[in-house]
């Protein structure tokens, strides 16, 4: 590794390190319900404080780039069509704003639109999680190791897309149905893959609100290995290639359609499975009678307390016999259960992470929380060192890869002294 790599791992240690000044754990449950405190205390000003910061290096280091991606100078030739009304495979959201920025600055321009994309993908990223994640700190170390705001830098169009999937979520969790489909419109405008999000999310939702007993568990468990075990019959249905080669007619036969198995990602999510498995009735099982939303994230003093009491009621946004929180760290739960069939199941999909990370995206929030919830102990903190230990590892891999022509990652280049 060269002095780039080392500046990803400084920007990973800095952002990080001004991440561990946000509490953000009182607020969450009132920014789940849509409600924003009026006020402004001494900690809501920290917060906000830090995160400008934190927005402003990741900002930075993506919309500063040059050169940066297998698909960098891809894009630019493609601008260069736009400008002159030529045909291109992109949708028509992204070639609105392409031209937009042509007539704007020129039509040679590129640097400002990927400066344009870079801002607004990070800003999503983190709006996400400052309205959804309780243990900041942790999940934005998560997004970052996990390499997902690295590789924003790599496939603009699709992880925008991804970036507001993320974000418009806690629409899906609320209930607010009509805000995440418009959103959800919006991004396809852009990468139409997100499309798949309205059915899956709304189905997630569905599931994560059931009050499960014994027979749903075996019924699941049934279905899922029928899906593992009988793969290799249901791959051959024709029907699935045609609609895929449908939306992307130019994978059939190309590089991205071998078949491979992205293992790394089937660990991830078994990994995850296994810790909700322990977690399961501190996060994600039933809450105890007369247990308070929030009472799992709050800290004692004035800013909890009042922060709170201005989400409304203790059982405010309570779905059955869960709260608006748990029923979130189920909803994760369960689309991390998705994106395990997915990575098992799915192999003869090309670019298979395209349709995987809409699942498993919301590890970065899911994990983090439930590790909080934890009893406090040994056997805790053995559970959040080994799960920040196995994310450490896989950046350091992910690292040693962002210098294949595939990706192009690294070196990193800016044209600010390039």
């Amino acid at each position: 590794m060269d002095a780039s790599a080392l500046f990803y791992i400084l920007l990973v240690v800095l952002t990080v390190g001004f991440a561990l000044i946000v509490q953000n754990q009182a607020y969450v449950p009132v920014y789940l319900r849509g409600r924003y405190p009026a006020y402004w205390d001494r900690r809501r000003a920290r917060n906000f404080a830090a995160e400008v910061v934190i927005y402003g290096l990741l900002a930075g280091v993506s919309a500063c780039r040059v050169a940066i991606g297998a698909d960098y100078w891809v894009y630019w030739a493609n601008f260069q069509l736009i400008a002159q009304d030529r045909h291109v495979s992109y949708e028509i959201g992204f070639c609105l704003v392409v031209k937009l920025m042509q007539a704007i600055f020129g039509p040679g321009t590129y640097r400002t639109i990927f400066f344009l994309f870079s801002v607004l993908t990070v800003f999503f990223f983190l709006k996400a999680l400052h309205d959804q994640a309780c243990w900041y700190a942790a999940s934005l170390y998560l997004l970052l190791a996990g390499g997902y705001y690295f590789s924003s830098m790599h496939s603009v169009r699709y992880y925008f897309a991804l970036a507001i999937a993320l974000f418009c979520a806690k629409y899906v969790i609320r209930g607010e149905y009509g805000k995440f489909v418009l959103w959800i419109l919006l991004a396809a405008t852009f990468h139409k893959s997100v499309l798949l999000v309205l059915p899956v999310y709304l189905f997630a939702r569905a599931l994560a609100q059931v009050h499960w007993k014994g027979w749903h568990y075996a019924a699941l468990g049934a279905l899922a290995a029928a899906i593992i075990l009988g793969q290799g019959l249901w791959q051959r249905i024709p029907l699935w290639k045609k609609v895929i080669f449908y939306f992307y007619p130019f994978y059939e036969n190309s590089a991205f359609d071998q078949g491979r198995i992205s293992w790394a990602n089937v660990a991830k999510c078994l990994g995850v499975l296994a810790l909700g498995i322990l977690c399961w009735r501190s996060g994600l099982g039933e809450e105890e009678p007369g247990e308070e939303v929030g009472k799992a994230h709050a800290e004692p003093g004035e800013a909890a307390r009042a922060s709170l009491l201005e989400g409304g009621k203790p059982r405010e946004g309570a779905v059955g016999p869960y709260s608006l929180e748990r029923l979130a760290d189920r909803f994760y739960f369960t689309l991390n259960l998705g994106g395990l069939l997915v990575y098992t199941c799915g192999s003869f999909i090309p670019e298979v992470s395209r349709v995987g990370y809409y699942f498993i995206i919301f590890q970065v929030i899911l994990i983090p929380n439930l590790l909080r919830r934890m009893k406090a102990g040994l056997f805790k903190n053995l559970c959040t060192i080994a799960s920040l230990g196995a994310f450490a590892v896989y950046f350091v891999e992910f690292l040693r890869r962002a210098y294949d022509d595939s990706v192009r990652l690294l070196p990193y280049l800016e044209w600010i002294f390039h």
